[in-house]
């Protein structure tokens, strides 16, 4: 029997290739999945979509009139209505990334509602008014919730009666692919040695003064950054000539970035956007041969640091010197211990799983002659007394 899911992202399929990417890809190998991004604002024509097909996935970009940009609720609704009936859509499951998505898509029809909560999306700068209160309405409606590390599951799983935790995973054999890469790309091959790494994007998340900090102490490191700038002035990033901004880079291309690298790094600063964070990155760099470096993220100490994965450290003395326990590390032996975890865990795994809880919720769901949430007695979000419901650029991440 086809299945197909609705997902609403904050994210974009193309702005770093993450958590949603990774789930949303594999779900399509058994069914239809569409992915409907955060709209775009053009002109004055009537509410449109675009649409191209990433890894299986449909994804769809709503295409709005500039003066919708203060309050689109209603073109969006008009957007996805006009996707499910194109597309032939009935019962779809309802997969949120952004609770801000509900007041537009509430009225639908489905066969279940899932929550993949990868973010502390309210800690995050630029984060909308209303949002926390959507969220609350949306794990009351949830059918399921999945969190994205070991933190979010603590703060959420008395918050919902079927909370699960699947920490970020990795797919091992395209980020192995860096220990064998010989050629490299041309904006990072005339980089010395050694070279310290980073890649997601730059945000509020980082704490730009220990990379200040590492290139001072340092001149003979090469602190090589790739992503892109967001939410914070490109004009405060800390320059000097052992500090290299080589820009956003694809997901296929990173192998090859990653290759040249002597240690995998994680400058992340102590702040609310992230308390909860579980850095896609870490088993991304260990799965490419890394030795990482990191501040203390607590999804990081543990189960990484705890294993002797990830050497940490902070502030600027703490992260240097976990910097040096990491050039200095036996590379031959920490693969070894790396690769032992990383066969237990990977994106198809994930999935499978996940995949599993959806089949028992549907199940449970048919047996009980399940009801649209349309049509429950209860008060439609619509009517929810909110200030701003764009799914908005402010909420943005990488993952981490």
């Amino acid at each position: 029997m086809r299945r197909d899911i609705l997902c609403f992202s904050h994210l974009r399929w193309d702005f770093v290739y993450q958590r949603p990417n990774h789930l949303m890809a594999r779900a399509a190998k058994g069914g239809r999945a569409f992915f409907v991004e955060e709209p775009m604002f053009e002109g004055e024509s009537a509410p449109t979509m675009r649409s191209a097909v990433r890894d299986g996935v449909t994804v769809i970009t709503p295409i709005l009139p500039t003066t919708d940009a203060s309050a689109p609720q209603a073109s969006l609704r008009h957007v996805v209505n006009d996707l499910v009936r194109r597309s032939e859509i009935l019962d779809p499951i309802l997969w949120y990334y952004t609770p801000m998505a509900l007041p537009w898509t509430d009225h639908l029809t489905r066969s279940a509602t899932i929550f993949d909560c990868m973010d502390h999306l309210a800690g995050f700068k630029g984060a909308p008014p209303g949002l926390l209160m959507l969220e609350a309405e949306l794990l009351r409606r949830a059918d399921l919730v999945l969190t994205g590390g070991a933190q979010l599951y603590a703060a959420k799983r008395s918050t919902h009666a079927s909370v699960h935790c699947f920490p970020s995973s990795v797919d091992v054999k395209h980020f192995a692919s860096a220990r064998t890469w010989r050629t490299e790309p041309a904006d990072q091959a005339t980089i010395p040695h050694p070279r310290l790494g980073y890649c997601g994007v730059i945000d509020e998340r980082m704490d730009l003064d220990l990379v200040a900090a590492a290139a001072a102490a340092h001149p003979d490191w090469q602190l090589v950054m790739l992503g892109p700038v967001v939410k914070i002035d490109p004009a405060t990033l800390p320059h000097a000539p052992n500090i290299h901004y080589l820009g956003a880079k694809t997901y296929r291309e990173l192998p090859a970035y990653l290759a040249g690298w002597d240690v995998g790094i994680m400058p992340f600063a102590h702040n609310e956007a992230t308390r909860f964070i579980s850095p896609t990155k870490t088993p991304e760099y260990l799965a490419a041969g890394l030795t990482v470096a990191s501040t203390s993220i607590t999804d990081v100490v543990d189960p990484y640091g705890r294993q002797g994965l990830v050497e940490i450290g902070d502030g600027a003395e703490g992260f240097l010197a976990a910097c040096e326990r990491a050039l200095e590390t036996d590379l031959v032996r920490h693969r070894r211990a790396a690769d032992a975890l990383l066969a237990k865990g990977s994106w198809d795994r994930t999935w499978a799983s996940i995949d599993t809880l959806i089949a028992s919720v549907l199940e449970r769901r048919t047996r009980s002659e399940r009801r649209p949430v349309a049509r429950r007695a209860s008060k439609p979000v619509s009517s929810l007394p909110i200030t701003a419901s764009v799914p908005s650029a402010g909420l943005r991440s990488v993952e981490s």
